[in-house]
């Protein structure tokens, strides 16, 4: 319904919402995997991207990951959404308890790792940092994911990979 009412009434794909809860609202990238076909009709419901970013002055930019996305409750976020989508899409027949039939909330999307940011993170002594700390192995098992390198890649995730398995065959010599 949604993809019905933004493509055909209202004629926008996305909006931008500069200081609202969720900066920026769009219908998701066509994308067709498996047997997921992206909506080839107008009258077909659709995936619809929104976007928060909870910042605030005074927190460092870990701070605001840490406090705004994880003690924000889901009640928030869907109360947010029906609000917000209703005061873009209601001129276009858009009804936030008809036309939503569900929502799904990534607190870290796309599994983003923190970057350490040398504005506001300290510079951790050899081997204390907090990602050196928690990579460290226990008993037989390696950590091994773009998190244990503070670089939120696939690469990072790669060279971590790597750097466990060569912490295994040299524990074994």
């Amino acid at each position: 319904m949604v993809h019905s009412l933004v493509n055909d009434t209202l004629k926008i794909s996305g909006v931008h919402c500069p200081g609202s809860f969720y900066g920026a609202v769009e219908l998701d990238f066509p994308v067709s995997m498996g047997d997921w076909r992206f909506p080839q009709k107008s009258d077909e419901p659709c995936l619809v991207h929104l976007q928060c970013v909870p910042v605030g002055p005074g927190k460092t930019a870990r701070e605001q990951q840490r406090t705004g996305m994880l003690s924000t409750n889901f009640a928030a976020f869907e109360r947010n959404l029906r609000d917000q989508m209703t005061r873009i899409l209601a001129s276009g027949g858009f009804d936030a308890a008809r036309d939503i039939q569900a929502i799904t909330v990534n607190r870290w999307p796309h599994g983003y790792s923190y970057e350490y940011n040398s504005l506001f993170d300290p510079v951790w002594p050899e081997g204390l940092a907090p990602n050196e700390i928690g990579r460290q192995p226990f008993g037989n098992i390696h950590i091994a994911n773009s998190d244990a390198g503070v670089f939120a890649y696939t690469k990072e995730a790669i060279d971590q990979g790597h750097r466990a398995v060569q912490e295994i065959i040299s524990k074994k010599s």
